[in-house]
């Protein structure tokens, strides 16, 4: 008997430490994703105005349609992860014609408080769920939101290059 209560008591403790453990995992998510919101913040806030239009060479995309991309793939992204349907068509915020730097620093962060949103209701038991991205990826609903968060990254570490082009130093780098 007094075996059947310990092994009891290693399963129950077992179940709510790997349950905490996989709750901390959607908080360091949730975190990941709120660190990057405030620094793309400042790459928006550092390009001057008259700057949003840049172009490094005529073939690239503009400063402002380089983050409405990105805007445009946080949605894409985190909506297949989460099952929240997107308040924005697939590319339609860089097709837009209003890019102005107010419009694009609104359209960018509300693109982050809705995958910020998002991932907050996912469960933990919800991230290694299996699900087919733009109906070709079979990945897990963590790993999207993985390749969300790398592309965003990626697009903003693009961006560094319009800065510099600008004249503007970039924001220091914001790894923790």
């Amino acid at each position: 008997m007094k075996i059947l209560k310990r092994i009891s008591a290693l399963i129950l403790f077992t179940l709510f430490f790997a349950s905490a453990h996989a709750q901390t995992k959607t908080e360091d998510i949730i975190k990941n994703w709120e660190r990057p919101k405030s620094y793309t913040k400042e790459y928006l806030d550092a390009m001057p105005d008259a700057s949003y239009s840049l172009k490094p060479t005529p073939e690239m995309r503009s400063f402002a349609d380089q983050m409405l991309h990105l805007s445009d793939t946080n949605y894409a992204f985190v909506s297949a992860a989460t099952g929240e349907k997107s308040p924005a068509a697939m590319g339609g915020l860089e097709k837009g014609t209003n890019k102005t730097k107010a419009i694009v620093i609104k359209e960018t962060l509300v693109s982050y408080d809705f995958a910020i949103a998002g991932i907050k209701k996912l469960t933990a038991a919800q991230l290694p769920e299996k699900i087919k991205l733009f109906g070709q990826f079979d990945l897990t609903k963590e790993q999207v939101l993985e390749k969300a968060f790398e592309h965003q990254t990626h697009q903003r570490g693009q961006s560094t290059v319009y800065l510099r082009l600008a004249k503007v130093t970039p924001p220091a780098e914001k790894l923790f």
